[in-house]
């Protein structure tokens, strides 16, 4: 699951847990059922669906989506996804309650995916009008959505959520840097394999995807395979062990909205030097340092001064620890349902 999942999951569970009745209509991956009882409380329903591997996530078409819809009959349809066009179609033909969220930064992309992506997204506004209400997942979207016609009293932030927080008074630091996550071209990694040419310490980079390759290549160019260790997926096990040790997270992203494993980094009291691209910055808040996109030279100084400053290291550690308690589960489910109550009673 990546983080629009990961939300999508952690709050339906907490609804379910409050009474309501929560149904996940999505696509039918291979080996999947059409229909399952999460142990969590809700109800998935999976359409007949064809995939086109071409990004990560894939591409996805489904069947019979609007006639899903209608046969739930549910009080207040939640949209999460715009680069499925079966499902836009759908939602803009369907008559009952609907919101919009908005998780990813308009025209996202890089190379030769931004064309597509761009065009998507402008297509996107027509289905994006006919929404109730739409809802961001931090402060940065809000100019997006009024630019392309949305009045302000039509959008709300609902962050995005945490519901577990590590124990980590007994972790002591380890030596060395962690990246984690997709290796794909908006995660600007190739500016964080550049940086390491001047800082003398360890990185420890945990992911796959389409990007892996490149990074091979850019380490060996470098000469920096004695500083860098690719863990591809790592087990919840090491991942906790990786998290809670490791001197500081490095997320050098080109785009990046909200990121989920930016706040999961900030609950094992971790702090984050991060680039100052879309919303990264607004759900990073002061538990790190920011630095310019796409500049290595920057990213490196920001690298070898929080490894030099134990003190500085350790405050941003605790305040990175602070601000990922304000995105508890329930606090977040509370203002989910105060958007879901306000747009049942408009």
């Amino acid at each position: 699951m990546g983080g629009i999942e990961h939300r999508m999951h952690k709050l339906a569970k907490e609804l379910a847990s409050r009474g309501h009745d929560v149904t996940i209509l999505t696509g039918q991956l291979p080996d999947t059922k059409l229909e399952e009882e999460s142990p969590d409380g809700y109800h998935i329903k999976r359409l007949p669906s064809r995939l086109y591997n071409v990004y990560n996530p894939p591409y996805i078409s489904s069947k019979g989506v609007l006639e899903a819809l209608e046969e739930l009959d549910a009080d207040i349809v939640n949209c999460n996804y715009r680069w499925a066009p079966s499902y836009n179609k759908a939602m803009r033909a369907y008559k009952g309650k609907k919101i919009y969220t908005c998780h990813n930064t308009w025209g996202e992309g890089v190379g030769w995916q931004r064309v597509p992506s761009k065009l998507n997204d402008e297509m996107f506004v027509r289905t994006l009008k006919t929404y109730d209400h739409i809802i961001i997942v931090t402060e940065y979207h809000r100019q997006a959505m009024l630019d392309h016609g949305i009045p302000n009293d039509k959008i709300d932030v609902v962050n995005v959520c945490m519901d577990k927080y590590p124990v980590i008074e007994d972790c002591p630091e380890g030596d060395f840097i962690l990246s984690l996550g997709r290796l794909v071209k908006v995660k600007g990694l190739e500016y964080l394999i550049e940086a390491m040419k001047d800082v003398d310490y360890k990185l420890v980079l945990c992911g796959k995807g389409p990007e892996e390759e490149n990074i091979r290549k850019l380490i060996t160019k470098y000469d920096l395979w004695d500083r860098i260790e690719m863990k591809g997926y790592v087990s919840e096990e090491e991942k906790f062990r990786l998290q809670s040790t490791c001197r500081f997270n490095v997320m050098p992203s080109i785009h990046d909205s909200c990121p989920t494993v930016a706040i999961e980094a900030m609950t094992y009291g971790r702090p984050i030097i991060h680039s100052d691209a879309d919303g990264l910055p607004y759900t990073v808040q002061d538990g790190g340092i920011k630095v310019r996109c796409r500049d290595s030279k920057e990213l490196a100084e920001a690298m070898n001064r929080l490894l030099d400053d134990d003190g500085l290291r350790h405050e941003l550690a605790r305040k990175a620890r602070e601000v990922s308690e304000t995105y508890n589960v329930h606090k977040v489910t509370d203002d989910l349902l105060a958007v879901f109550n306000k747009v049942l009673e408009e």
